[in-house]
Order: structure tokens, then C-alpha cells, then sequence
């Protein structure tokens, strides 16, 4: 609002700003790290013991397929993989393209030569998670899998750089953890 010398109003002032022009000013945002459980379908989760667990190709290759996973992320720049083990594939990103992510068939987690599409690289150095848990932590999503023919884990992810566990089970519900804690909880807990 304009006044004036006598404070009487005689006009206001109007400005257009188009936000996309103004610069950024502060923070990207930042996930929180704190465990976070969320509930999916009602549908699926109403007709959740009408189902049950059928044994995937990926199931039956299962040991292979982690071993290979770790490689990837071990050895060959992966930092972030989504095992999808319902349907027989993996989605990964690599360090040198994170912009792109690439799917593996079963055929190609199957197959050992699938390292070779992808340079060496040491262990990823934006990694938080200790290299020596990745195998532990893709022994536990096998523990999952495999824990019910009812409730089951249907995909899992693993993200080096900020520690997250993504896990998507037969009743569509979803979490996603921290590594450490998802360690720290025993196949008790997931019953």
C-alpha cells in the first residue's frame, strides 16, 4: 500500500515475480533418516492370505544372483540396486552414468560376464555403508524372501551412499531403514 505525506492511501504497489528466475537461496532437501513404514494397497493387503509365494526363476538362482550383485557394488562402480526377485530382475545405477539406470534380466544376473559391461572401479568413496556388510544385508532380504509362503519380501534395494534400505513385502507395504538398523533386526522381528 502507497501513502502519502498526510497517510492517506492513494495506490498500492503489485509485483510479478516468476519463481523459476529467482535464484536458489537454501538447501537441497535432505531425507530424513529415521525408519519409515508405509502402508500400500488396501486391496492387496485385503486379499493377502488368499495368496501365496510362487517360486521365481530369481528365487531358484537366488545365492548366484546376490554373489553377482556384490560384485557389481563391490568391484565395478554400482551404488544403488533395486533387486526386484518377484518378477526376475534388478535395476542398478553406476557411478560413472547416475543419471541412468540400467535393468538386468534374470538371464543377465545369471550369467558372471554381466561384470564385464561394467568397468572396475573401487568401492564406491561416497559409500557409507561398510563394504563388508553388503553381503550380509543381501543375505537378509534372502532370509526374507524366503520367511513365509504369505508374507514375503517381494523387492529390496540397497543405496550405498546414504545407507537406505528400501523393502517391499507381499502386502504391499513398504519401509525403508537405515543399514545399521536393518542389521540390527533378526528374522523374529520381520515375523
Amino acid at each position: 500500500m502507497i501513502k502519502n505525506d498526510k497517510n492517506e492511501r492513494i495506490g498500492f504497489l503489485g509485483v510479478d515475480y516468476d519463481l523459476r528466475e529467482l535464484p536458489f537461496t537454501g538447501n537441497i532437501y535432505q531425507e530424513s533418516d529415521e525408519w519409515r513404514q508405509m502402508k500400500g494397497d488396501p486391496s492387496i493387503r485385503g486379499g493377502l492370505f488368499l495368496q501365496e509365494r510362487v517360486e521365481s526363476q530369481l528365487d531358484q538362482s537366488i545365492d548366484n544372483v546376490l554373489y553377482l550383485m556384490e560384485e557389481l557394488m563391490l568391484e565395478h562402480g554400482v551404488y544403488h540396486c533395486q533387486i526386484h526377485f518377484s518378477s526376475n530382475r534388478a535395476t542398478i545405477w553406476h557411478a560413472d552414468d547416475c543419471y541412468v539406470y540400467r535393468i538386468l534380466t534374470i538371464d543377465e544376473l545369471c550369467d558372471p560376464n554381466i561384470c564385464l559391461a561394467y568397468p572396475r572401479r573401487p568401492y564406491f568413496e561416497r559409500a557409507i555403508v561398510p563394504s563388508l556388510d553388503i553381503m550380509d544385508i543381501f543375505n537378509q532380504f534372502k532370509a526374507l524372501r524366503f520367511m513365509d509362503e504369505t508374507i514375503y519380501l517381494r523387492s529390496a534395494s540397497l543405496n550405498l551412499v546414504n545407507g537406505f534400505i528400501g523393502l517391499n513385502f507381499s502386502c504391499d507395504g513398504t519401509h525403508y531403514l537405515r543399514y545399521d538398523e536393518f542389521k540390527n533386526q533378526g528374522i523374529d522381528f520381520w515375523l
